[in-house]
């Protein structure tokens, strides 16, 4: 790992595996929203109605949560260079499935699995940590989350072009499945390009990939409590698929699911018990410990940073038609300028946590989202659209440099559990995107941004529970002896 200076040009290898990583974030992303752009000629090809087009929207998420947490598992036991292939891999599978279907059901089933590609994320914030020490770190991994998540902004850019020049009905069919073929070919580039680690550094595992290691017992009450809202928003997806909501599922399912979720909690209670009990009778060594409250901290502020990008991205053409009576084309345009700021927001966002301190940039950066959401509840008609661009733009630039500084700080807590605990964090991105929108469609547009920026705010509380990441952190080599790694 090397510490000389930043150059992102460089053929040094530590940036050679930092952007063989983001190529692979952006395709997950391109196909998981592949059918974003091209729902319109979905719709029309396969006779599908509002609420199939609806229940499609929901699906495509659903899976994503419990597939961050995962993921993050994975990783941390198996590495991400075999992770991270492997899922590109086999997701390409379920995007040939959406591209081949004939009917609602063939494209929910394809779009439910497709769910689990949302979780690339987490596996190369895991590999980017073991190629950068901690001054470089926020940067790189901005840079990694950053240009990755422009997948999603590239499908909405190249498919339906794509798609047209293909023409007929079925040129949507051959967008989605370009994607698919991409996902496959790039899965053996990526194997055969990056290591885990730099020659001779050793790769930390965790001692159970059932549950994760916490390291005093008030800890592990605050692991479980933090289990709790991942499980809700499973449950609150549900409901979405039930009667009471899209009527996908019948109520017998319905009941099932609610108690299969119920029965898998309390597994998952039993599992992180069976691996931690140890601390109930025996101290954890002060070099070994770490806090888990740092771990929450982040939860909450990617619940109201990613959660609410993914939120607002969805609902913010419709916004700007509604409010500003635009045709959607041009509204669509409009907000695509939310997206475009990850380019560099989230890199910069990183960048300024690397150079100022992570505490402070979270504090700084949390402030600036409450406040940017608490403009846009403010905006109406007769504001000057240019003036609600700048606004939204700008808030955008404190959402997504939140989202940089989030995971500059993650890699830092404990590295033998980076997959799990950028797993657990990024599924919590996902729950606030399932809340946010669950209450979009019980309140106005005003009072919805109102909700976010309140939710800003409590972050904003919990940081100073927070503390900077300062001296190392130790893990146990395979001899017995114990490395430190620099945070600072």
């Amino acid at each position: 790992m090397s510490s000389s200076k930043f150059n992102l040009f460089s053929l040094t290898e530590n940036m050679k595996v930092l952007h063989y990583s983001w190529v692979a974030f952006f395709i997950t992303f391109l196909v998981w929203f592949n059918h974003a752009p091209l729902l319109g000629l979905i719709a029309q090809s396969l006779n599908l109605s509002s609420a199939e087009i609806k229940t499609l929207l929901i699906l495509n998420v659903a899976l994503t949560i419990p597939a961050r947490i995962f993921i993050g598992m994975a990783t941390d036991q198996y590495g991400p260079r075999k992770t991270f292939s492997v899922l590109l891999l086999l997701c390409s599978i379920p995007c040939g499935m959406f591209a081949l279907s004939d009917s609602f059901e063939e494209l929910a089933l394809a779009r439910f699995l497709l769910g689990f590609i949302g979780a690339g994320f987490v596996i190369g914030i895991r590999l980017v940590s073991e190629w950068f020490p901690a001054n470089q770190l926020g940067t790189a991994e901005g840079i990694y989350g950053g240009w990755g998540n422009f997948g999603s902004a590239a499908a909405a850019l190249s498919l339906p072009a794509l798609a047209l020049v293909v023409g007929g009905d079925d040129g949507w069919r051959w967008a989605v499945g370009t994607t698919g073929v991409i996902s496959f070919i790039y899965s053996f580039i990526f194997y055969f390009g990056v290591r885990d680690t730099p020659q001779g550094a050793t790769y930390f595992k965790p001692k159970s990939s059932k549950a994760m290691e916490v390291t005093s017992v008030g800890d592990f009450y605050l692991l479980l409590l933090m289990k709790v809202p991942l499980f809700g928003a499973l449950a609150l997806l549900n409901w979405k698929l039930s009667p009471a909501g899209v009527s996908l599922i019948s109520e017998n399912i319905t009941v099932l699911i609610y108690f299969g979720l119920a029965a898998w909690f309390f597994y998952e209670v039993y599992s992180a018990y069976h691996v931690n009990k140890a601390i109930f009778t025996t101290p954890v060594e002060p070099i070994h410990q770490y806090e888990f409250k740092q771990v929450a901290v982040l939860n909450v502020l990617y619940f109201a940073t990613f959660g609410s990008e993914l939120a607002v991205v969805s609902m913010l053409p419709l916004y700007f038609s509604e409010t500003f009576d635009l045709n959607i084309v041009y509204a669509g345009l409009l907000a695509s300028s939310y997206a475009f700021m990850n380019l560099m927001s989230r890199p910069l966002g990183g960048w300024i946590s690397d150079k100022y301190g992570r505490k402070k940039t979270l504090m700084i950066l949390t402030t600036g989202l409450s406040i940017g959401y608490a403009v846009m509840a403010s905006i109406t008609g007769d504001w000057p659209l240019a003036l609600a661009v700048i606004a939204a733009m700008s808030c955008s630039f404190f959402v997504q440099a939140g989202e940089g500084a989030v995971f500059a700080a993650v890699p830092l807590i404990k590295r033998r559990l980076t997959g799990q605990i950028a797993g657990m964090t990024g599924a919590y991105g996902n729950v606030g995107a399932v809340c946010y929108l669950t209450i979009l469609s019980f309140v106005s547009y005003s009072v919805f941004f109102w909700v976010i920026a309140a939710s800003a705010f409590v972050g904003l509380l919990m940081l100073f529970l927070m503390q900077e990441p300062k001296g190392s952190m130790a893990e146990i080599l395979p001899d017995g002896s114990v490395e430190l790694i620099q945070v600072d």
